[in-house]
């Protein structure tokens, strides 16, 4: 667990030396997610970071809090005691990193496969972290890209490809579509040069291509076609037109961004 608690908190610093020396206007402009300035992606970090120790420090109250979050923000904010309104971004900020910090200390101990409540399907120790990373990461480039800012092309990425490809099955389940039987194999260039892999080397459907493109395309920073990747064969390019690695409504690229 260390280690990927380890990156996490490297994943946070990156998004730290983005967002440092943001003006409160700044803050306040709209990002590529419609509807949400840079406050209110802090702020949504937070209070998912927030709800995450509750899941693994106090389970009953958990469910208190995911009964609050089906009610909807207002009731999440209001059972978390926090008003927002009057805290600047870089207050919002550092009452995310503390909130952070609380969360890597209730997990830490943890074994790689201890469950986790969350919900839909409780998740392993590992996998909740890995997805608070690629949800750092992305909303990390909605930021990044109001500033015209760039956030560090690391090692890291493979936590964010590795969800994206466990998620080809979710992408469909998700839209009410049968999961193909017939595998993808996907083959990526990271920032260090070595080749990822996943899948079998002889699919004849295959995305090839830099493990960055990739993480845009799956958490819908990008469209596929908005990127290098290169597709062969019919179930690749189906499957990265719906990719979604995040779990929520189905959505795609377009429809997540301003208009």
């Amino acid at each position: 667990m260390d280690g990927i608690c380890d990156d996490l908190e490297a994943e946070t610093d990156a998004l730290g030396d983005v967002i440092e020396d943001l003006s409160e206007a700044q803050w306040r402009l709209p990002t590529p997610a419609a509807g949400w300035d840079s406050r209110d992606t802090m702020i949504h970090l937070g209070m998912t970071d927030w709800v995450a120790t509750a899941a693994v420090a106090d389970p009953e109250r958990f469910e208190d809090i995911k009964a609050s979050a089906a009610r909807g923000e207002t009731e999440l904010h209001s059972a978390a005691g926090i008003d927002f309104a009057p805290m600047s971004g870089a207050q919002i900020w550092e009452w995310l990193r503390a909130e952070r910090a609380k969360m890597l200390e209730a997990v830490r101990p943890l074994g790689n496969k201890d469950r986790i409540g969350w919900f839909g399907p409780s998740m392993g120790a590992r996998s909740f972290v890995t997805a608070r990373l690629m949800e750092t990461w992305s909303h990390g480039h909605d930021v990044a890209d109001t500033h015209g800012r760039v956030l560090p092309r690391t090692q890291r990425l493979r936590h964010v490809a590795h969800i994206g490809v466990s998620t080809r099955g979710w992408s469909y389940a998700n839209r009410g579509r049968e999961v193909p039987s017939d595998p993808v194999r996907v083959e990526l260039a990271a920032p260090n040069g070595d080749l990822w892999t996943w899948g079998p080397l002889e699919a004849v459907n295959v995305v090839r291509g830099d493990a960055y493109d990739f993480c845009l395309a799956v958490t819908q920073r990008r469209h596929h076609t908005e990127t290098t990747l290169s597709l062969t064969g019919p179930l690749a390019t189906e499957w990265m037109d719906i990719a979604q690695a995040f779990a929520g409504p189905a959505t795609d690229a377009a429809s997540r961004r301003a208009a």
